[in-house]
Formats: structure tokens, sequence, C-alpha cells
């Protein structure tokens, strides 16, 4: 009898809030792979299922899994922009940016 190995598999998943409410999914590194939830929960497991199934399909079909790069993050940058006080026409001649 064959036994059966286990691979832990970590990809990004980007959580976009739905118009409807809930979350809709999206896994950039598995192109097609979309899914949605009602609540946070739901959506995140409702990825994981559709992460399992999609690499199921590759590994059935002989297609490579591709695995995310460890250099790779996505993070969050802050960038601070002061606005000016608006001015009246008149008096505005020049603007340097």
């Amino acid at each position: 009898m064959k036994k059966k190995s286990t691979k832990i598999y970590k990809y990004t998943a980007i959580f976009e809030p739905a118009e409807e409410g809930g979350y809709i999914v999206t896994v950039p590194m598995l192109p097609g792979c979309v899914t949605e939830g009602d609540t946070f929960e739901e959506a995140q497991e409702m990825t994981k299922d559709a992460i399992q199934c999609y690499i199921e399909s590759l590994i059935k079909h002989k297609e490579p899994v591709p695995e995310e790069s460890k250099k790779e993050f996505i993070g969050t940058i802050e960038v601070p922009i002061f606005t000016t006080p608006t001015f009246k026409k008149e008096k505005l001649k020049l603007a340097i940016c």
C-alpha cells in the first residue's frame, strides 16, 4: 500500500469587501482561483477549499503546482500627502509641484 504524504502550500489571498456584503477572494498565484464568503471566517474557509481543489486538479492533470517565492511579500505603506490651502484664482499665479 502506497503511503500518502502531506505538503503544506502557502499562498497570498486578497480579501476584498463585496458591495452586497461579505468578501470576494482571489489568489493571484493561481489564475482563476476566486471564491467568496458572507463573513471573513467563511471566506477564509472557502479560500482554503478553493486552493485545495485547484491544486488537486493540477496534480491530477500532471501540471506543475506553482509556489510563491519566499522573497516576495505584500505590505502596507503609509504615504503622507500634504495639501495646500485653496486660493482664489486671481491670487494664484504659479503652482509648483
